[in-house]
């Protein structure tokens, strides 16, 4: 549950209700002056990206992460954006490429960011040229590249697996 205290419209505190899961945990909040506020704490939609570039894997690491973490290029869907548009957006901020059509992977979860992927295949052209949220990127070999088991990994693994590639399945990304 996300940390909102107070009503956006009132400005009274919140307080736990129960949704009718039949689960016994209060899964909403809503205004404690039944303003009719409701905050559902609906996960954010992300978009994913396994950058295909020169016929190699391109995983980035992003400022805020370990030397030893890379992933891939991902970021949040905009209002009013498709999701195909947003990711070829991300891959032109984030890592300087032009994709052509993007190829929906899957649809994953990711619970403990609270969000929902929409991965996408993108095959690129261009020069690398690092964004502001990267520091670094790699290009790896399909078959020498592993996966991780949270996020964006279920999306790398199963778009290896396309390709007759069966990844190495790791905690942590890199």
């Amino acid at each position: 549950m996300s940390n909102f205290r107070f009503c956006p419209r009132c400005g009274a505190s919140l307080t736990p209700v129960h949704a009718g899961d039949n689960s016994g945990r209060a899964s909403r909040q809503a205004c404690s002056r039944r303003c009719g506020f409701v905050h559902y704490d609906n996960p954010t939609p992300v978009v994913a990206a396994v950058v295909e570039h020169d016929g190699k894997v391109l995983l980035a690491r992003n400022k805020a992460w370990p030397a030893t973490w890379y992933a891939l290029v991902a970021g949040f869907l905009e209002r009013d954006e498709t999701p195909e548009d947003a990711v070829l957006r991300e891959v032109r901020e984030e890592v300087g490429l032009e994709g052509g059509r993007p190829r929906l992977i899957g649809v994953y979860p990711f619970a403990r960011m609270n969000q929902v992927i929409l991965a996408y295949h993108v095959t690129t052209s261009g020069q690398v040229q690092l964004g502001d949220e990267l520091v670094d990127y790699k290009l790896v070999e399909p078959a020498q590249c592993g996966a991780w088991r949270a996020g964006t990994g279920w999306a790398l693994r199963d778009w290896l697996r396309e390709r007759g590639h069966e990844p190495v399945m790791t905690d942590l990304p890199g």
